[in-house]
């Protein structure tokens, strides 16, 4: 005789293990959704952040030079960011200026960049358009 067939075998049955599975498996179909709008998030609060830091940067390269970036290369040129951030695209490429106002521009023979947001076409997770997001 083996101990498979022995009464009072120590072990689990085959209906604990689906039970056991089965509540492993509802469990993780409630985690992974919430796992996965948390990353989101992440990004779009990322997103926040590099616009804002972005705009700051071109306002501050306006004022001390007296005149508006041409491009976003400018800004790291000139030692106010260390290197362009992504866009919520994961592309540094992607993002989209705006002109400076020409009643407002430091140059109106040279207008700039009078600020900027992400090229995304994307609409978050509040509704709106990433591409509407400028701080």
């Amino acid at each position: 005789m083996t101990i498979w067939s022995k009464p009072g075998a120590r072990g689990f049955t085959l209906i604990e293990m689906v039970v056991v599975i089965s509540l492993i498996l509802v469990l993780l179909s409630i985690a992974l959704p919430m796992y996965n709008q948390s990353i989101l998030r992440a990004k779009e609060a990322r997103l926040h952040w590099d616009v804002t830091t972005l705009n700051k940067a071109i306002q501050s390269y306006s004022l001390d030079k007296k005149k508006a970036p041409q491009s976003l290369d400018d800004l790291v040129q000139a030692g106010y960011l260390k290197f362009i951030p992504d866009d919520i695209t994961g592309r540094s490429d992607t993002w989209v200026t705006d002109p400076e106002d020409p009643q407002k521009a430091w140059d109106p023979n040279e207008p700039g960049i009078g600020a900027v947001h992400s090229g995304s076409n994307q609409t978050s997770t509040d509704g709106s358009a990433y591409s509407s997001w400028v701080k």
